[in-house]
């Protein structure tokens, strides 16, 4: 899970025109650089980029605390330093959960050695949600925010105003990161208040993913079936756990009958009123 973090956070970066790295960092990025780094254990980092004065500036992603990460980085250090000639300013941007606890320092007899660590806690979320490119957007769900809650509508509202395959596609990162924060119900709920069943299976995978399955089987009762466990799911979500009266009723609809039903969804006060 912690690549699908990593990898999620790597695409998010690189292509959030620099604002979210310089709003970390105070560094802007002018290009990143894709080099595979000789004779170390990872021949590759996280992201290397050339900055607008012609340094270099390297970040490494970290969704938990490695003991072990002061030696990675001294070892990023001289393998940058071997390849291209110069040393780079080094930054694990930490994203995890847990508080930070990792050192930033490895010492030896006539040996020093520092990076430097920034915790996504740390930098102003409001920033990256009032900007242009949906790539800050997400990554503000990793970090400060005024109002949780509020955020997530907002960079909810922003995803839908993208095509299709670039709101199902920030949709997946959103729940990605929203993982790291145990924020995955609140963006589900926020989806749910937001659009109708149809919506929700066209963009977000998660929710959508037993009645994609159902229709792809090409039979009506795996398309039942797959419908059937979405719309349990979304009760749920709406109105708690579904009392005995009410999964009796659900079971005798049809897939048309789910379907009127899902668009009468948010619109009932009570299951009472939905199902009756």
């Amino acid at each position: 899970m912690a690549q699908q973090y990593d990898v999620t956070l790597k695409m998010l970066l690189q292509d959030s025109d620099g604002q979210a790295v310089h709003l970390a960092t105070g560094l802007s990025v002018a290009a990143w650089l894709n080099i595979e780094l000789p004779k170390i254990a990872n021949p590759r980092v996280d992201l290397l980029g050339q900055t607008d004065d012609g340094s270099l500036l390297h970040l490494e992603l970290q969704v938990g605390n490695d003991a072990e990460m002061p030696m990675r980085m001294a070892e990023y250090a001289l393998a940058i330093y071997r390849s291209l000639g110069k040393f780079a300013r080094q930054i694990v941007l930490y994203a995890g959960e847990p508080e930070l606890r990792m050192e930033t320092t490895l010492q030896g007899p006539g040996f020093s050695f520092r990076y430097e660590v920034i915790d996504l806690r740390d930098v102003d979320g409001d920033t990256l949600l009032a900007s242009d490119n949906l790539g800050d957007n997400v990554l503000a769900i990793v970090t400060r925010l005024r109002d949780q809650q509020t955020a997530i509508e907002e960079i909810l509202r922003k995803i839908s105003t993208r095509d299709e395959t670039r709101r199902e596609q920030a949709i997946e990162q959103l729940l990605i990161l929203a993982g790291l924060r145990g924020l995955e119900e609140a963006v589900e709920e926020a989806i749910l208040k937001m659009a109708t069943i149809n919506d929700i299976i066209l963009s977000n995978k998660v929710l959508g993913r037993e009645y994609k399955r159902g229709r792809e089987e090409g039979e009506l009762e795996g398309e039942l079936k797959g419908e059937l466990k979405l719309f349990r799911r979304l009760i749920e979500k709406r109105f708690g756990a579904i009392p005995e009266w009410a999964d009796e009723r659900l079971n005798h609809r049809s897939t048309e009958d789910l379907e009127a039903l899902s668009v009468r969804l948010l619109d009932g006060a009570t299951l009472e009123e939905l199902l009756q």
